[in-house]
């Protein structure tokens, strides 16, 4: 899909987009205002005409995507919504003439820009992130990982029963208070600060060396035990940070294109009523 919306029909909604760029910048510097440039002039309203145009075409060309996804091909969706999504900040930014101040106007344009952003970031997670999951997991998957992480906690505690306090209390703990996921910054982190089963497998290699005889060989086993569910905790964890850095990107663009789209509806209701 990564390359394949790049040259899509012979990259047609990159010559479109091109060509429109071009066209704008052109009719920026040859039209010449009685004032200055800026929205309220005949190629200020012709911009801005395209422009929410544009932003309507492209929404209507994602619900349609979601609604008939059979119907509409994925890279011809995702060759418009980039190109002509990019040439957006073009169109937008000539419409507005330059002039930028702290009301609605502005306040669309810059809900126009996070939607173009976050799109982008979507589109390089979903080309980057996948191969990443599939690296990262090696083959195996989400289920037989968690289950290989539960059957490393039954033997680990088998092993712990006869062992001193010192060490299966620290058994005990990463079993019982280690934790997959949590807050959102941790999720995105991908690590897990205070970790009970890091910080049980860094004090039994000091432990492994202090334990009476009787005890060593089952202790040596805990540590590799242990190393062996870091191991897997930081595959799991891991791999729910990328699968959250590919969604999270929709937790930006789809609400903040909704508040887009009722910006732009005030936008032109207020500039029609006191034009």
């Amino acid at each position: 899909m990564h390359e394949g919306f790049l040259v899509y029909a012979n990259s047609k909604y990159l010559k479109w987009a091109v060509a429109l760029s071009l066209a704008s910048i052109a009719a920026y510097i040859f039209y010449e205002p009685i004032d200055e440039h800026n929205g309220g002039t005949v190629l200020g309203y012709i911009l801005g005409t395209v422009g929410v145009l544009l932003i309507f075409w492209l929404t209507w060309l994602g619900i349609r995507k979601r609604q008939y996804g059979a119907h509409f091909r994925l890279t011809a969706w995702v060759s418009a919504h980039v190109y002509l999504g990019l040439s957006l900040i073009v169109v937008a930014t000539l419409h507005t003439g330059f002039q930028f101040d702290w009301n609605l106007h502005t306040l669309a344009y810059a809900l126009m820009i996070i939607v173009i952003v976050s799109g982008i970031f979507g589109i390089y997670a979903y080309a980057r992130f996948p191969r990443l999951v599939s690296e990262n997991r090696r083959g195996v998957s989400m289920d037989d990982l968690l289950t290989q992480i539960g059957d490393l906690d039954r033997e680990c505690r088998q092993l712990a029963i006869s062992l001193p306090d010192e060490v299966s209390s620290l058994i005990i703990k990463s079993c019982e208070e280690t934790i997959i996921g949590g807050s959102i910054f941790r999720i995105l982190s991908g690590k897990a600060s205070n970790c009970p089963s890091d910080a049980a497998f860094t004090q039994l290699r000091t432990l492994v060396s202090t334990v009476d005889q009787e005890h060593a060989l089952s202790t040596r086993k805990l540590l590799v035990l242990t190393g062996k569910k870091c191991g897997l905790l930081g595959t799991v964890r891991r791999d729910i940070q990328l699968k959250a850095l590919m969604d999270i990107w929709l937790r930006v663009h789809v609400p903040v294109t909704v508040a887009l789209l009722v910006a732009l509806t005030v936008h032109i209701i207020s500039v029609f009523y006191y034009w």
